[in-house]
């Protein structure tokens, strides 16, 4: 996550605790909006507050006077067309942090997947693909995101694009697979599903 992904996060993260009714913000927001300065607790959480207000307190915390300067300081650096067309992309292999990589290989295996290879004995890193689409499980011992945090914000690990979403969609459901977000059209066009594996990663199938 780039820094001003993270950022942003923050944001509305304030926006999330106010709306929640969590008490901690109001001191957060006292501290930083003049508005806020002389309002007790429920009065501030009872308040509309928006996400810019958010995003003015974030750029404040980190030393900007405003939020329009903290994004140009964290935007990434532009790279010249020339360049960024030199170099041919082949592939993504995004990690996926699992807690038993057999149970992880069982799972993918009935996604149609096959391992590409595995190191360690017992094994604690291996690839599994499909066609074009490669994933790298690595075994940990202790969850690297909360589980219930990424089912709640819907943290997608890896992104998978097929040429026909429902065909697999059929495909999966055939053979017992269940799912965390049934097929779907998305208001883009795309059709989409979710398919979470025993550690809790949630893997984005989308196609025509």
């Amino acid at each position: 996550m780039s820094d001003l992904e993270n950022l942003r996060k923050q944001a509305k993260q304030l926006v999330r605790w106010h709306r929640t009714q969590h008490f901690p913000v109001a001191q957060i927001l006292r501290d930083n909006l003049d508005r806020f300065a002389n309002l007790d607790d429920r009065s501030i959480l009872s308040g509309p507050f928006q996400l810019a207000e958010a995003q003015a307190i974030i750029a404040k915390q980190n030393g900007f006077d405003n939020w329009k300067d903290l994004t140009l300081e964290h935007a990434p650096p532009k790279i010249p067309s020339e360049a960024a067309s030199s170099v041919n992309v082949i592939s993504a292999e995004p990690p996926l942090f699992v807690r038993d990589i057999n149970v992880a290989v069982q799972h993918y295996h009935r996604l149609g997947f096959e391992i590409a290879f595995a190191y360690g004995e017992p094994s604690f890193y291996c690839q599994v693909k499909r066609g074009g689409a490669a994933l790298n499980l690595r075994l940990v011992h202790e969850p690297v995101i909360d589980p219930v945090l990424a089912c709640s914000e819907e943290y997608v690990a890896a992104t998978i694009t097929v040429e026909h979403a429902k065909s697999l969609y059929l495909e999966f459901a055939a053979n017992g697979v269940e799912f965390y977000q049934k097929l779907r059209k998305e208001p883009w066009g795309a059709r989409t599903f979710i398919v979470q594996d025993p550690a809790g990663n949630l893997i984005l199938f989308a196609g025509s």
